[in-house]
């Protein structure tokens, strides 16, 4: 089967863009790759979004010295068991954007961006942002694409979330969703937000979060992202060496950013503005973040409130990494998904 390879890392840019707070960004950065070629009809587009600490790098292999800020060179993408030539998310017969969220810390606009107006890293200033910011900025994205429809939008946990929240905020606008190890709210199991923040702030490099200059605080990183991995279900040695490398170039203010934005999300009250698209809602039995009862729970009520779902759970032991640790467990059911589309 052929590979994706020599991906470039692309950068969206726009200006003044209005946060659900009131605030403004004076500029908006989003780094996303493509993947696969646009038809004519500009018809076949595909939104690929990620999780909470993942970058826009979902498949193929980076071009040489063309990788995005925080993207190691030549590391094959978190979704590459699932996306490309005659994969479930197929190359071939699509056109995939993946996009970095923004508040993350890949090179699209966040905490560790240069705020134009000091001409130095917004840091603890950033404003909050909403799933709803989020995915209004990956429109503005997929606007300037000239998409005028998407196939669909698929993405694991965080990316289920906004997978879920496009949905909701553009009914109609694609065919389809394909969340995995999600729900269509943030679980109270999730927490611990205060938890964190006083963790960071703990670090002996903090400075009052303008740590930039002042060596940054990888060690802390480094360990909030084992604890993190283990308890998603990846193994001890594999944990330690993933968090390593993650803590060198992701940003504590993200973690912060993104989280309080998670911790906001829930679209339940808005299962009448999905009836317009396809949903495909997988979940892996050993999540110890999205229990087996409560994603059940969604399902039947997604089901009751009249939208067209294919519920899956998947008998995996990956935890919470199921849904790319174990791509080959639901490729086939994704891949008859898009091509029912």
């Amino acid at each position: 089967m052929a590979e994706l390879n020599e991906i470039d890392s692309k950068l969206f840019t726009g200006c003044d863009f209005r946060l659900e707070n009131g605030q403004s960004l004076p500029v908006l950065e989003l780094a996303y790759e493509t993947y696969g070629t646009l038809s004519p009809q500009r018809d076949n587009a595909v939104l690929v979004v990620h999780g909470y600490t993942s970058s826009h790098h979902a498949a193929g292999r980076n071009a040489k010295g063309k990788q995005g800020r925080g993207v190691t060179e030549g590391a094959a993408g978190w979704f590459d068991g699932l996306i490309g030539p005659g994969k479930a998310v197929n190359t071939d017969r699509f056109f995939v954007v993946s996009v970095n969220a923004l508040g993350s810390a890949h090179g699209t606009t966040g905490p560790n961006a240069i705020d134009p107006r000091t001409k130095k890293p917004y840091g603890p200033t950033f404003p909050e942002i909403t799933l709803r910011d989020m995915v209004a900025s990956q429109k503005l994205l997929v606007d300037s694409l000239g998409l005028k429809s998407l196939v669909a939008v698929v993405g694991p946990s965080m990316g289920g979330f906004q997978s879920f929240q496009w949905a909701a905020s553009y009914p109609g606008f694609m065919k389809g969703i394909a969340a995995s190890v999600t729900s269509p709210r943030a679980p109270s199991r999730l927490g611990g937000l205060e938890t964190l923040q006083k963790r960071l702030a703990g670090d002996p490099n903090w400075n009052g979060g303008w740590y930039y200059e002042n060596g940054g605080i990888p060690g802390t990183l480094e360990q909030i992202r084992y604890e993190t991995l283990l308890n998603y279900g990846q193994g001890k040695a594999e944990a330690k060496v993933a968090a390593r490398g993650w803590a060198k170039i992701y940003d504590g203010h993200s973690l912060v950013t993104l989280r309080r934005a998670i911790d906001g999300f829930d679209i339940t009250h808005q299962y009448d503005r999905l009836k317009q698209t396809k949903v495909l809602y997988v979940i892996s039995k050993t999540d110890k973040l999205f229990d087996l009862t409560s994603c059940a729970a969604h399902a039947l009520d997604m089901r009751k409130a009249g939208i067209d779902i294919t519920y899956v759970e998947m008998p995996s032991d990956k935890g919470h990494m199921a849904s790319h640790a174990d791509a080959a467990m639901w490729a086939p059911i994704l891949d008859a998904f898009m091509k029912s589309l």
